[in-house]
């Protein structure tokens, strides 16, 4: 049993690509924790398409013991944080069971927008903040002036900040002192009735699901009954243990520590994040407060590209939605693609990643719809419908008016390509809030509808800016706009997969875009066929793709206009009764190829 004035919890913060999972890498390194055979880069990263993508999206925990320069040893408990926006609820959540924070600033690039965004997390959560700047063996490397940044930026004393390079393994050993001497240790009792906060849990097929708690007061041990507070579930813990990063057992964890048990929980909605943990005889008297819930932001559908595969993928997103509490979904089918799912996520990198996820790890073909986003339907006798999916818009002639998600972006950019990001917010349909300058940078923000933002707005803003900028951004509020909801309609029908809400001024353009696109991808039919982009019951936009036609007239050696002109007319009724009756077949690779426009 440790002490708990030799426990120290912390988590590592930063933006994308400071450091955060090597500076993790060589903490494990240097106290032994894992065998030098054993060691990789991105240890913590155990995803596919974290190692292939370099980004953390799991949150990672592991214990690593370590004898500090004043004769004891320490136990630590690191949680290896995500540095991308989507991915900002796994840093809050994590947030909550630690006591102190390493806030990693790449010593070459200075402060981002995600280092603010994490940083105040840490600070809203109480946390011990100990800055740390890594790489500062690149030549680019300006320690004084980023310790300058840290202070006139985020507003904390950067004197002691530890000056490391994660990568050489310079500095780690001071890392560690600064955690055991500047990181407060954790408060709890040990005789008071169970109390663990319920921080992650994930589905194993062998073991069911495995729950990752941070023990606040009592003891846990193995065999204990245990009851959920929230979901009222009681089970019987078959095995407790630690992360190293490897499971190790163990016989039983008290106040300040963090490990995870199983209990032969089959269900992945019996454990709720955030949830209270206490043993079934001897209860704690109050849960505790639990985590604020995450707020889906983009929403797409997902079908399966075989409909046989439509349980599965049921099975598939219940067991990733226990992985990832910030992911919802809901049932819902489609004239044009038939059962699927709606889904909403945090934003569009997090889409992809849950995407490929479930396409990889349950080996299930996936088409995804467009991604849109919740609007508020006012209708004509004071009631508010909430729209997610644009295919449901209720008749305008019972609708007031239609308000639209908007957010406050926080952009930080280079000098010199201010220009083209403010232009690009323009473009946008964006209204400039402040700009203020830190250093050699501009801070920018803007007032941005959603709907603008969830298509390739992030992709648009490292094209421009060469991949300086950073961007972060929360939610605001709805406001009232002009909105339209746009159908495409292929040969006289409507395709509710592709049908997406535009804003007025921009639908003509919108619409071109698409049904040229779709003039591609769609094949040629033995009858024409009109593409449509409408609003209501008018075309804005048409493509008409020609039909595939035999040479009728190929038989006739001269002779008389008529003999042809009857035989094209024969032809031309055959092609426009066949019109009247034929379905068109759109390609699975059209949905997807289609929903990629927005050049």
């Amino acid at each position: 049993m440790t002490e708990l004035s030799r426990i120290r919890n912390f988590s590592i913060v930063a933006h994308i690509d400071h450091g955060k999972s090597t500076l993790a890498d060589r903490l494990i390194q240097l106290t032994g924790t894992v065998a030098e055979r054993d060691m990789q880069a991105q240890i913590l990263d155990s995803m596919d398409i974290e190692r292939e993508r370099g980004i953390t999206i799991k949150a990672n925990t592991v214990r690593i013991e370590y004898p500090a320069r004043d004769g004891h040893t320490y136990i630590l408990n690191l949680i290896d944080t995500p540095g991308h926006v989507d991915f900002a609820y796994e840093v809050s959540r994590s947030m909550q069971a630690v006591e102190g924070s390493l806030l990693v600033v790449d010593a070459s690039q200075g402060v981002e927008a995600q280092t603010l965004a994490n940083v105040y997390q840490a600070i809203d959560a109480d946390h011990e903040i100990v800055p740390v700047l890594n790489k500062i063996d690149l030549p680019a490397a300006e320690p004084d002036r980023v310790k300058e940044q840290i202070e006139d930026v985020i507003g904390i004393d950067a004197s002691q900040a530890v000056e490391i390079s994660a990568k050489t393994g310079l500095g780690i050993p001071e890392v560690l002192e600064a955690i055991v001497t500047r990181l407060p240790a954790p408060k709890g009792d040990r005789d008071a009735p169970l109390k663990a906060m319920l921080v992650d849990s994930y589905y194993d097929p062998y073991l069911g699901v495995v729950v990752l708690i941070r023990v606040i007061d009592g003891m846990v041990k193995k065999g204990d009954r245990i009851r959920m507070m929230r979901t009222g579930g009681s089970y019987q813990i078959d095995r407790l243990g630690v992360f190293k990063p490897a499971m190790q057992d163990i016989a039983e964890l008290g106040p300040g520590e963090i490990g995870y048990f199983t209990a032969q929980i089959k269900l992945v909605r019996d454990t709720r994040v955030g949830d209270t943990v206490t043993h079934e005889k001897r209860q704690c008297e109050t849960p505790l407060p639990g985590f604020k819930p995450s707020v889906p932001v983009v929403f797409c559908g997902l079908f399966p590209v075989d409909t046989n595969d439509f349980e599965d993928l049921r099975d598939a997103i219940e067991k990733l939605a226990l992985n990832d509490a910030s992911f919802t979904s809901e049932m819902e089918t489609s004239a044009a693609l038939g059962f699927g799912f709606r889904c909403g996520f945090l934003g569009l990198l997090h889409l992809e990643v849950i995407r490929d996820r479930l396409e990889r790890e349950y080996d299930i073909d996936l088409i995804t719809t467009a991604p849109s986003v919740i609007y508020h339907v006012h209708m004509r006798d004071g009631t508010m419908v909430e729209l997610h999916n644009p295919a449901d818009m209720p008749d305008l002639t019972f609708v007031d008016h239609i308000e639209e998600p908007r957010i406050k972006a926080t952009i930080l950019v280079p000098d010199e390509y201010l220009g083209d990001v403010l232009k690009l917010c323009q473009d946008r349909r964006g209204e400039q809030l402040d700009l203020t300058y830190a250093g050699q940078r501009a801070m920018v923000v803007y007032d941005l509808p959603l709907n603008e933002v969830v298509f390739d707005f992030y992709d648009r803003l490292k094209s421009v800016t060469k991949g300086y900028a950073s961007f972060d951004y929360q939610m605001i509020g709805y406001r009232e706009d002009y909105l339209v909801k746009m159908s495409i309609l292929v040969n006289d029908e409507p395709v509710d997969a592709l049908s997406m809400m535009v804003h007025r001024d921009r639908a003509e353009g919108r619409g071109r875009q698409l049904v040229e696109k779709l003039k591609e991808l769609i094949p040629r039919h033995m009858f024409k066929i009109p593409i449509q982009a409408a609003i209501g019951g008018r075309v804005i936009a048409r493509e008409t793709l020609s039909a595939m036609r035999k040479d009728v007239t190929a038989k006739c050696y001269g002779g008389d206009a008529t003999r042809k002109r009857k035989l094209l007319d024969k032809q031309k009724a055959g092609k426009k009764k066949m019109r009247q009756f034929g379905k068109v077949e759109i390609p699975q690779s059209a949905f997807i190829n289609a929903l990629k426009m927005d050049g």
